[in-house]
């Protein structure tokens, strides 16, 4: 018997906002799409479906009756990468990869604890040691041939800059994009060759059975681990503001983070100022005027040690 397979009303609308008629498309194939691969890889469904912004995960049990998550999405840039990246973390630190089909970007992944993240953790300094610990398990493996390169984004990077500068009225917006472009200008010839996550917050780590926690969904990049600071640094904001010192509170998670990577500081802190370059020009791309207060916070915190 066939199990109809229902797309949650609020993917779809997510991928409408950001392809348009092309993720509607898509969305309305993932039916088709999942039931293709519940029968070439003989899953079976095994709960409610979970998304995110991009992904529709299906909780599936294998023939062996082993439990397992089936991850569809659209091919992408940042996606591109992540079977390959999973395959060459190997489980060690990451979710486990057990399928992949890398023409249309569906993977079959151990099963993890959904419900649980390293967000539940309450203290916010014990939360990054476990996250800061993953990470360097992770950057500790070099890339594959083939991952996307930081060296390249950097140059991407710096490219858009003057168009960004003319988007945005403020001075000291304007001053804080140059500050920030002049970071990655300098340390984009030496861009690193370390397998990056790219996006590993709180809620990219779950909890699971093999380890306590494991992190998920990776936009992989070869490139210098000071890039991977970010996310973690600005994530749990509301830790940071409730401490009454912003600088110092930012910093400190700075310091837990470089000291337990062993990474320079100087490095580290201007390629934290490249993620807020990238996130401001994604921001201006998007209409926004002026620069995000959160992302200036860490760049005022950060240049002091750059």
């Amino acid at each position: 018997m066939t199990v109809r397979i229902v797309v949650p009303p609020a993917l779809t609308e997510s991928h409408v906002k950001w392809d348009g008629e092309a993720g509607r498309a898509w969305s309305a194939g993932l039916p088709a799409l999942a039931e293709r691969y519940l029968e070439e890889w003989e899953l079976r469904l095994d709960g409610e479906p979970m998304h995110g912004v991009v992904s529709l995960v299906l909780p599936v049990v294998r023939a062996d009756g082993t439990p397992a998550a089936l991850k569809l999405q659209p091919v992408s840039d940042e996606n591109a990468s992540e079977g390959p990246g999973l395959l060459a973390w190997a489980g060690r630190a990451s979710v486990l990869l057990l399928e992949s089909d890398p023409a249309t970007g569906t993977l079959l992944l151990e099963r993890l604890d959904g419900g649980t993240t390293l967000s539940s953790v309450p203290d916010d300094l014990a939360a990054l040691e476990i996250l800061t610990g993953l990470l360097r398990r992770l950057v500790a493996v070099p890339a594959p041939a083939g991952t996307r390169r930081l060296a390249d984004i950097a140059r991407g990077m710096l490219d858009e800059v003057p168009a960004a500068l003319d988007a945005l009225p403020g001075q000291g917006d304007r001053r804080w994009l140059r500050v920030c472009a002049g970071a990655v200008g300098e340390l984009a010839g030496e861009a690193g060759d370390r397998l990056l996550h790219w996006d590993l917050h709180y809620d990219n780590v779950l909890a699971a059975e093999r380890e306590p926690w494991l992190a998920i969904d990776p936009k992989p990049l070869a490139g210098d681990p000071g890039f991977d600071l970010m996310p973690a640094l600005h994530n749990r904001w509301d830790d940071v503001v409730s401490t009454g010192d912003v600088r110092g509170a930012v910093l400190r998670r700075f310091d837990l983070m470089t000291d337990l990577l062993g990474l320079d500081r100087q490095r580290a802190a201007g390629w934290t100022l490249g993620r807020v370059l990238q996130n401001s020009l994604w921001s201006v791309e998007d209409g926004e005027t002026r620069l995000d207060d959160v992302q200036l916070a860490v760049a005022e915190a950060v240049v002091t040690v750059w």
